[in-house]
């Protein structure tokens, strides 16, 4: 089954609502948003980075069954008494895989390796670096305590037991643990198909000539990367030039193929924002002054349903608000958890003096002394300063002024999942 698409006030803002706080506008969206992808179930060799679309309980017990954690010898902890231990030793073993079918009595013990099955009247084990053997007996110190190098059923994960809810990313981490407890298949969400398109009669492909006047796009290969590195299925829309018929003509073959959308350029309310104009006239858009920076115009918008996530056409500003809003917005949409980026604090390397009334993202990077770093420039279009750091550090709403040593908010760039 197909979930519906989304609604047309999704994005409005509440009434009087001019400048948006970061916080606010990430709890409207969280709020907001739904999932829009089907379900498919598959095996479990394709299931890492895939959403889990229903509950994942055990099948059977994890371990299955009592066993050894070493190589050495088994027995009833109630046969041992004080000093040296002497027991005698019963013939055959138990190895993994193939388990010892006898009880051992009380007073002897057994030769079993690790993993193997704890036959019956076996509770403890020795480590065999632990023992000498001689003529069909064991010695070793006593002091073993009850249970010792043994394993219990299900003392990792008992069957029935809930491992995860809809929603949860899986890992390969997860995988195993689902093979483990005899799960072969599960029930996940299609990757959220998304769309980059880059407008503006500027712009240009990489490798192409150039006059003075245009510059080559750089955003679209960025986006289409970083979607990728999600785990969503990246689908390149191409670039529309400055004209209203050729992109409604790439709107409507876009909305035929893809669950969202994401531009860049041409969303502000420019004479030649044409993505924004369009919208306006002929499908739902509003526009949302972030107080961010770098960022601060976002349009949001749907056309035929399919959101649209209008980024700032400046690589870093539309860098930052990808990373900020579009990544916890495509999370829910694809069916996935709201994601919120983990911080660490460190001390500063850098001066600044922050003006109050906006969210500052600067690019940053960790010293060897696990100081934050800044990048010299503050301006959008500095591509460079991104591959330089390794990470954002945020200042929040209020005014601050930041001396060196002073502790800062560090998100590296993997907290946002690159």
């Amino acid at each position: 089954m197909q979930p519906p698409r989304l609604t047309d006030d999704c994005f409005a803002l509440p009434p009087g609502v001019n400048w948006t706080p970061v916080d606010t506008a990430l709890e409207l969206l969280r709020t907001r948003l739904t999932g829009v992808v089907a379900s498919e179930v598959l095996p479990l060799a394709q299931l890492s980075g895939r959403v889990l679309a229903q509950p994942l309980a055990a099948v059977r017990d994890n371990p299955p069954t009592a066993n050894s954690a070493v190589d050495g010898f088994g027995f009833a902890h109630a046969s041992l008494g004080t000093g040296v231990q002497v027991l005698s030793l019963v013939d055959g073993r138990s190895a993994a895989g193939t388990p010892f079918a006898g009880t051992v009595p009380l007073g002897q013990a057994i030769r079993i390796l690790t993993g193997a099955q704890l036959p019956g009247g076996v509770d403890s084990v020795v480590m065999q670096e632990d023992v000498t053997e001689q003529d069909g007996q064991i010695a070793f110190h006593g002091g073993i305590k009850p249970g010792a190098n043994a394993r219990k059923a299900g003392e990792d994960v008992i069957a029935t037991t809930v491992l995860f809810q809809p929603g949860h990313k899986l890992q390969p981490q997860d995988i195993a643990l689902m093979a483990a407890v005899g799960l072969a298949q599960a029930e996940v969400f299609k990757p959220l198909r998304v769309g980059v398109l880059s407008t503006g009669d500027e712009l240009l492909a990489a490798g192409a000539s150039a006059r003075p006047d245009q510059i080559f796009d750089a955003n679209r290969p960025m986006l289409l990367a970083i979607l990728r590195r999600w785990g969503m299925q990246a689908v390149d829309l191409g670039h529309a030039r400055d004209d209203t018929d050729l992109l409604r003509d790439g709107l409507n073959r876009a909305a035929q193929t893809v669950d969202a959308i994401l531009t860049s350029g041409g969303a502000s309310a420019g004479q030649e924002d044409h993505l924004s104009a369009i919208l306006q006239a002929e499908g739902e858009v509003h526009s949302w002054r972030i107080a961010l920076k770098p960022g601060r115009p976002l349009a949001l918008g749907l056309w035929c349903g399919v959101p649209i996530f209008g980024l700032p056409g400046n690589p870093v500003a539309a860098f930052v608000c990808t990373l900020i809003f579009a990544r916890p917005a495509l999370s829910v949409l694809a069916g996935g958890m709201w994601t919120e980026p983990q911080a660490f604090q460190v001390p500063a390397a850098f001066t600044k003096s922050k003006k109050p009334g906006r969210r500052e993202y600067l690019r940053a990077r960790l010293d060897g002394d696990g100081h934050a770093q800044a990048y010299h420039s503050e301006g959008s279009g500095r591509i460079s300063g991104l591959s330089w750091a390794d990470g954002l550090v945020e200042l929040g709403d209020d005014a601050r002024e930041i001396r060196v040593g002073d502790p800062v908010a560090y998100y590296p760039y993997g907290s946002f999942g690159l």
